[in-house]
């Protein structure tokens, strides 16, 4: 089988091109080196690469006989989004948009689209239920979520299959390191290596849905082959229904620690109901964040 990941040479891209050619299929990469949070872009032999952008027009040919699509490239930061939030929105939607018009061209069977869980916002208490109202703080999340309606849009309209994963909190090898606004494991190894303190926004109690990222490909592999009309165009939470403190994944990864301000627009607690994705993808979560963290 053949297939796209879209910014297959980030962090959770390359671990999903891998995987697939790992599985014996013909993988493809479109992703144009723009995270910024990135410290490096990972290539694998065996994999074919285009460092273009999912808004050019000329990557359209790619998809010809492609079966399967990984859309995992997107402007992935929050806090970076609220002082840039057109570039978000250009990434986010309208480059949704392409990928989505580009594999319905071609014939593309199924789109597997990297979501975020930062949709749920504020006002919603956990855990977070897909059917739950979206609470969009940030260009990053709106825009994210809005990358869901078309996909959705494509699937009642044109009949292009698309199955909606909303990630919780991805943590693992080759997570980026890199700025202020990197995930908090990378950031707090990052500093522990360094021999600085870890910043710890706010109170440190906010809570969060750690989910090892061998996991989250797990989800996507099992959303290739579900073939049920529950799945087309519809949500799947993907985290493992445990939350966990800053403060203890602080003390997990060992070193000192300082409090920073806090950041418009995080929530107190993220924490995933996976049942809708345990019953229809069959996913079930295997690392648990205390284990997997010292690990790599």
């Amino acid at each position: 089988m053949k297939v796209i990941v879209t910014g297959g040479k980030g962090f959770v891209g390359s671990h999903l091109a891998l995987r697939m050619k790992n599985l014996g299929h013909t993988v493809i990469v479109i992703d144009d080196e723009s995270a910024e949070e990135n410290e490096e872009f990972y290539e694998f032999e065996g994999i074919e690469y285009h460092a273009k952008s999912i808004l050019d027009d000329s990557t359209a040919s790619l998809y010809e006989g492609v079966e399967i699509v990984f859309h995992a490239a997107a402007k992935a930061r929050i806090q970076p989004s609220v002082s840039k939030p057109g570039s978000a929105f250009e990434t986010n939607v309208l480059g949704t948009q392409m990928v989505c018009e580009f594999s319905k061209r071609a014939g593309v069977k199924r789109i597997i689209y990297s979501a975020s869980s930062s949709c749920y916002g504020k006002s919603n208490r956990p855990p977070f239920t897909e059917d739950m109202p979206v609470d969009c703080q940030t260009p990053y999340s709106l825009s994210k979520w809005m990358g869901e309606e078309v996909c959705r849009l494509y699937s009642n309209l044109y009949n292009l299959e698309t199955v909606i994963l909303r990630y919780f909190n991805v943590y693992g090898p080759r997570e980026p390191k890199k700025g202020h606004y990197a995930p908090v494991i990378g950031l707090f190894k990052r500093q522990r290596d360094a021999g600085t303190p870890h910043t710890v926004v706010g109170s440190g109690f906010q809570k969060r849905d750690f989910t090892y990222i061998d996991d989250i490909v797990d989800a996507s592999v099992l959303a290739i082959s579900v073939d049920s009309i529950y799945a087309y165009g519809e949500v799947f939470n993907v985290g493992t229904g445990v939350s966990t403190s800053i403060i203890d994944v602080s003390e997990m990864i060992g070193g000192p620690h300082i409090r920073v301000a806090d950041r418009i627009g995080e929530s107190k607690e993220t924490l995933a109901n996976i049942g809708k994705a345990s019953a229809i993808l069959k996913y079930t979560p295997k690392h648990d964040l205390k284990s997997a963290i010292v690990k790599y």
